[in-house]
Parts: C-alpha cells; sequence; structure tokens
C-alpha cells in the first residue's frame, strides 16, 4: 500500500513538472480549453495578427506604484509567478540572465507574482531577481490577458515595441530558449 502511495505521489510530482503549476483552481491538466482551445506551450502571433496587451498596473512587491510608461517603446517580457510553483522556481535563473543580458537592447521584464503572499513573493525574489514584480494576490492582471491563457504558471508573455502580444510561453523556460526570441523581438522594425 504504502508503495502505491509513494508511485502516485511521483506521479503528480513528475506531471507538474512536466506541465506546469496550473491556473491555482484545479490540478494542471495536458489540455486547457477554458479559452481558446488546447493549451500549447508556444503561441507566435504575426505581426499583423498580434492582440494588443492590457494595461497593466498595481503595487510592486517593494511597496512602490508600477509606472507602465517606464516601459514605452520597448520589448516587454512579462512572467507569471508564484513562489510555491517549482516551474516558476526553477525558470528564475535563466530569466534573470535573459534580462541581463537583453536589457540594454530595449528590452525590459516584469513579473506578476500571483496568487502568493507577499512576504514569501518578496522572500523569494529578494538577491535572485533584477527586475520589478507586480503584487497581484487575485490573479487580476492575468485575466486581462485571457485571450493569451496567461493565467497557468508558469506563463511568459513578450510584448512587440507597440504594446502588442508577440509571443506566449505557458511552460518553464531556460535561457538557450527564451534569448533568441527576445533578441528576434528586439530587432523587428515594425
Amino acid at each position: 500500500m504504502r508503495r502505491r502511495s509513494v508511485l502516485a505521489g511521483a506521479t503528480v510530482v513528475a506531471v507538474t513538472a512536466l506541465t506546469g503549476c496550473g491556473d491555482g483552481t484545479e490540478p494542471p491538466a495536458a489540455a486547457d480549453t477554458r479559452d481558446t482551445g488546447p493549451l500549447t506551450p508556444k503561441t507566435v502571433y504575426p505581426v499583423g495578427q498580434r492582440p494588443d496587451a492590457p494595461t497593466l498596473g498595481g503595487e510592486l512587491l517593494d511597496g512602490t506604484t508600477f509606472d507602465p510608461a517606464t516601459r514605452t517603446d520597448k520589448v516587454v517580457v512579462i512572467n507569471f509567478w508564484a513562489s510555491w510553483c517549482a516551474p516558476c522556481r526553477a525558470e528564475t535563473d535563466d530569466l534573470e540572465a535573459v534580462y541581463q543580458a537583453t536589457r540594454n537592447d530595449g528590452v525590459t521584464f516584469l513579473g506578476i507574482n500571483t496568487r502568493d503572499s507577499k512576504d514569501a513573493a518578496t522572500a523569494f525574489v529578494q538577491g535572485r531577481v533584477g527586475y520589478p514584480s507586480l503584487f497581484d494576490p487575485a490573479g487580476r492582471v492575468a485575466m486581462g490577458f485571457n485571450h493569451v491563457q496567461a493565467s497557468f504558471l508558469p506563463a511568459t508573455v513578450l510584448l512587440d515595441r507597440t504594446g502588442r502580444v508577440a509571443v506566449v510561453f505557458r511552460k518553464a523556460l531556460v535561457r538557450t530558449e527564451l534569448e533568441p526570441v527576445v533578441t528576434d523581438l528586439a530587432a523587428e522594425k515594425i
């Protein structure tokens, strides 16, 4: 009996690691059909078909207010995360490396901490992340991205310089996958 419990627990951990933390309302699934069909790990929007991103706003983890004007005319990498999400934790160093490598190329990063306590989120980013994170415990910012299924954790949304959604990743990322996409988007002439 104990062996079955251990195997069942290991299976849940493996599925969570492979598929992400889900949307926080139910266990992760291989497909999420609530918005636009099956959940795909990466969606690329052609230049003429990119949806507008919602206006971002709110309080940052450090207690200051986020100013969306600081992101004007820049490629913006938005990462939805939570401190309790294992895949989110696993991708943090890679996201920080891409941020450091591309921030002088007109690229900026913004974390969106969701469904988390402020203390846990602040403790997690301290000394690990150089870019700011909005504190969004109710997930309202993710709801604004409902047409791109950003409520799945982790999720990373790349906005082009005009503020339109160019690429959405719905999985944990590694530097070798993210950096070329960010670099190509930064080089884009729109």
